[in-house]
């Protein structure tokens, strides 16, 4: 075969597999379809927003416009997102970024995708998810209706407004310093505020919790409110009483006044025997405790023992340091009566026993019953003698007096002379 057939031939093959290869990337291209994915917004108007302006998240472009159709009061608009690593969150928005006044729009999505659900393709942002600029014929009919509004046809139709420009320029003439300074002050207010943030939410939130508190008392604190009303009331009924207690009040305190003033010295003489004797009461505390707590029975026992028959109290003292020999007797006396040197509570211990051995003396209680019954105490070395000497008697034992079965009346008939 001849160079030329075989080269025709290459030429043919290669040109064969160039349409199959442009036939196949046609097809792939019908089958899957454009890529991205497809979102429509609809806003209230799409001044100087055309097709292929880009779409935007955070001001870094993720796709373009596709369509821009006018629907009645509104417009729809196709946009398609080409960067398949952008999420878009479920309930993302759309708004229209105009950078100058002259130059084209572009549409910003937000908020950023951090988690949750994904807008999926085909999706749909509402209307009431838009929002767009306003455009330089919506200023310049605010800035019309403004003028016209405080112009002579509307609020200076009676020099109000001009009226009210002479008096701010009357006032602001000359304080043009006082002005600069209260602008820095102003600015130096915020920045502490911005430094306090923390104790400043703080304070609010507590104020929050304040009001929550007195919210929940609304009862409560409607009944003071009553009270204290009624209680204003009664203090305006009685203010001549109120008036002339104070005046008497004042006068009072005049004389005290002249009183401490006349009797200093006697008053702080008082105090400080008043600090020793309350000192000494808190030296007694733990006795005068015990007293409190004795002193109900002692009185009720007293009054158990006034016998309303004979007007008398019978008692019987039970005092057992009587029962002592005297010299034991003086040694208890001594050592309860007071501080006692060491030496000489020692030297009483050591010589009772020796005393009261040599010379054993009865005690109180037995003299005293001797006595009683008409006998001699028993006192050591003395011989009683049996048979009185001649024109000596002994005289008769005392007979303890006779019992009566009269049932006594209580204290107080007693004492007011009931019973007789």
């Amino acid at each position: 075969m001849p160079d030329w057939a075989r080269d025709k031939s290459r030429m043919q093959l290669v040109a064969l597999v160039s349409v199959v290869a442009v036939l196949l990337a046609a097809g792939i291209w019908l089958i899957s379809g454009e890529p991205g994915r497809k979102i429509t917004a609809y806003f209230t108007n799409a001044s100087a927003l055309f097709d292929d302006n880009s779409v935007r998240v955070l001001g870094v472009a993720v796709g373009t416009i596709d369509k821009v159709t006018p629907e009645d009061t509104q417009v729809r608009v196709d946009m398609t997102i080409t960067d398949d690593d952008v999420k878009l969150p479920a309930d993302v928005k759309a708004v229209v970024i105009s950078p100058s006044l002259v130059t084209g729009r572009y549409v910003q999505l937000t908020p950023v995708w951090t988690s949750g659900p994904a807008m999926p393709d085909g999706a749909v942002i509402p209307l009431e998810r838009t929002a767009v600029p306003l455009g330089v014929d919506d200023l310049s009919r605010t800035a019309t209706e403004l003028a016209r509004a405080l112009g002579p046809d509307g609020a200076n139709s009676y020099g109000a407004v001009s009226d009210a420009l002479d008096v701010g320029a009357a006032n602001l003439a000359g304080n043009g310093q006082a002005l600069n300074d209260t602008i820095h002050n102003l600015g130096d207010l915020s920045t502490t505020l911005a430094g306090s943030s923390d104790d400043l939410f703080g304070t609010i939130t507590e104020l929050q919790k304040f009001t929550e508190t007195l919210k929940n008392s609304d009862g409560t604190v409607r009944e003071f409110a009553g009270r204290l009303d009624s209680v204003t009331r009664i203090l305006a009924d009685q203010r001549e009483d109120l008036g002339s207690a104070l005046r008497d009040l004042s006068l009072a305190l005049g004389e005290v006044q002249h009183f401490i003033a006349d009797n200093r010295e006697a008053l702080k003489s008082n105090v400080d025997k008043l600090t020793d004797v309350t000192g000494v009461l808190a030296d007694e505390q733990r006795a005068l405790a015990e007293i409190l707590d004795v002193a109900p029975t002692a009185v009720g026992n007293l009054a158990n023992t006034y016998n309303g028959a004979s007007g008398t109290l019978d008692t019987r003292a039970n005092i057992n340091e009587l029962s002592f020999p005297p010299v034991l007797f003086l040694c208890t006396m001594l050592r309860r009566s007071g501080p006692v040197p060491a030496n000489l509570t020692d030297a009483c211990n050591a010589l009772e026993p020796v005393i009261s051995g040599a010379v054993p003396l009865p005690g109180a209680a037995a003299v005293i019953t001797s006595l009683q019954q008409g006998t001699v105490p028993p006192f050591p070395a003395m011989a009683v003698p049996i048979e009185p000497p001649p024109g000596l008697a002994l005289a008769p034992a005392t007979q303890p007096p006779p019992t009566t079965t009269e049932t006594a009346p209580g204290l107080l008939p007693g004492l007011l002379g009931g019973g007789r």
